[in-house]
Parts: C-alpha cells; sequence; structure tokens
C-alpha cells in the first residue's frame, strides 16, 4: 500500500464518522424539547407519558417498558427474538424503539403543545 491508499482510508473513515455524528449532534442542539414518550399498540395509542419521571411501564401484558434518567427502555418483552430489548435506550426526538410481534411502538415526541397552523393557501 503506498501513501495514497492510507490517504484515502482515512478520508473515507472521516467522512464515515461526520455521517454518524452529525445526525446525533443535530437532534441534541435542535433545541428541540423532546419530553414526551408515546406508546401505541397496533395502531392506537396507548398512552403518553414524561420522560422526566421514573416510572416502570407495562403495556399489555406483552412488554414492559421503563423510563429512568431521561431516556426509555424495553426491559421485558415475550417475543421471541427479543431485538426490542437489545435496541438499548433511546432519548433524542424522533427515536423508537419497536417490537414488532406484539405491534409496540414507542418513539419519542416533543413537548405537548398541539401542532397549529402557520397559514392557510386557496
Amino acid at each position: 500500500m503506498k501513501k495514497r491508499d492510507f490517504i484515502l482510508i482515512g478520508a473515507v473513515l472521516v467522512l464515515a464518522l461526520l455521517f454518524w455524528l452529525v445526525p446525533r449532534a443535530a437532534g441534541i442542539f435542535a433545541g428541540e424539547d423532546a419530553s414526551l414518550v408515546r406508546i401505541t399498540v397496533g395502531g392506537e395509542e396507548y398512552g403518553t407519558y414524561s420522560l422526566s419521571e421514573d416510572q416502570t411501564i407495562e403495556i399489555n401484558d406483552t412488554n414492559i417498558c421503563e423510563i429512568k434518567d431521561g431516556e426509555v427502555n424495553m426491559t421485558r418483552a415475550d417475543c421471541p427474538d427479543q431485538l426490542c430489548i437489545h435496541q438499548g435506550p433511546i432519548h433524542i426526538q424522533g427515536e423508537t424503539i419497536v417490537c414488532l410481534p406484539n405491534r409496540v411502538v414507542v418513539e419519542i415526541t416533543g413537548n405537548d403543545r398541539e401542532e397549529q397552523l402557520d397559514g392557510i393557501v386557496q
């Protein structure tokens, strides 16, 4: 390998690192208030919970979700693959945990203000 090969490999690694870091930094510094956790089961809202209040939520005797230290994590699921548990905690607006066999979706949402129209076009 020559010097230019190492430069090319280094440049690709730096770009990959930037593509990985920028979306995460944008979510953290965007100023959007990620303060709620919305849980849906089968497409219907099961409940909305505050990220600031530590609590354990039982979801239809199939899943257990835990909110702790501003993060939410699936701690128990009776599905065979357990992918929702292994995903790890989420805390940034727009992140989700999905348990497909049980049709459970845990999503971080913004504040509880209603979205308002900013204009109407005719």
